[in-house]
């Protein structure tokens, strides 16, 4: 899947795993309601903390199809939401 710098993204660089599961779900929620089918989490590689906590949301997320790490860049989740 190729994606495009258009698609929305939210970087959690610098956040912590309680305000990364909030804008997380308020992220997910607010392109939900625009019929964004793809965005994009930036959680960075570092020691997986975050990356650990945004994949614990987005399982739990009922908007949330699918994700998975990008091929090219594992630092960020590719999110597909039902629409």
């Amino acid at each position: 899947m190729i994606i495009c710098n258009n698609v929305p993204q939210l970087d959690l660089h610098g956040l912590d795993k309680e305000y990364s599961r909030i804008l997380i779900n308020d992220f997910i929620q607010d392109n939900y309601k625009l019929k964004n089918k793809i965005i994009l989490i930036i959680h960075g590689i570092g020691k997986g903390i975050l990356q650990k906590e945004t994949h614990k949301v987005l399982k739990r997320n009922k908007y949330v199809e699918n994700y998975y790490l990008d091929n090219f860049n594992v630092g960020q989740t590719v999110v597909i939401l039902k629409i």
